[in-house]
């Protein structure tokens, strides 16, 4: 991934581990859980904890955890992807709170059906955990599949919104 020179962010001690979230002049580019698989290195980038936009994610997390947002309403910049994971990043966003769907699924919703594992990568390399719902993603089975943050964040993820966990 190819981050905004840039972007600054800040730490949150989210209620499902330390978290860090980053922003663009676009908008928030970042959310990741610390330590977890294709985090960012932060080293060249500003901390910035009293910026507009992580400040409103913060915010917007915080209600989310707590049962009272099912949706974000914030700009996001997910320039850093490339276009085909672009796409597979916009199609997360169209998964309703408390649904589901399998990969093979999400990779027919974008109009590639044959293109699953491409996608699954795409879907693992999601900059946006949480608001950009790629934990909304199962395995053709129904079974909890990878996630960068970890099979238990995805499964309280998924129990949160009211989704059927296998």
């Amino acid at each position: 991934m190819k981050h905004d020179p840039l972007t600054v962010f800040t730490a949150w001690p989210g209620p499902l581990g330390a978290m860090t979230l980053a922003a663009t002049s676009r908008g928030l580019s970042g959310v990741w859980f610390d330590g977890q698989r294709h985090g960012p290195d932060t080293s060249a980038w500003r901390r910035h904890p009293a910026h507009p936009v992580l400040l409103t994610a913060i915010q917007q997390l915080g209600e989310y955890f707590a049962g009272q947002r099912t949706a974000f309403n914030l700009p996001l910049d997910l320039h850093a992807g490339t276009a085909f994971q672009q796409q597979v990043w916009q199609a997360l966003l169209r998964i309703a709170p408390g649904a589901t769907t399998s990969y093979g699924r999400l990779s027919a919703a974008i109009g590639k059906p044959a293109a699953v594992r491409a996608l699954g990568a795409a879907v693992g390399r999601n900059p946006v955990s949480i608001v950009v719902p790629c934990h909304r993603v199962l395995g053709a089975d129904g079974s909890l599949t990878g996630y960068a943050g970890g099979l238990e964040r995805k499964t309280a993820l998924l129990r949160l919104e009211g989704a059927t966990v296998p």
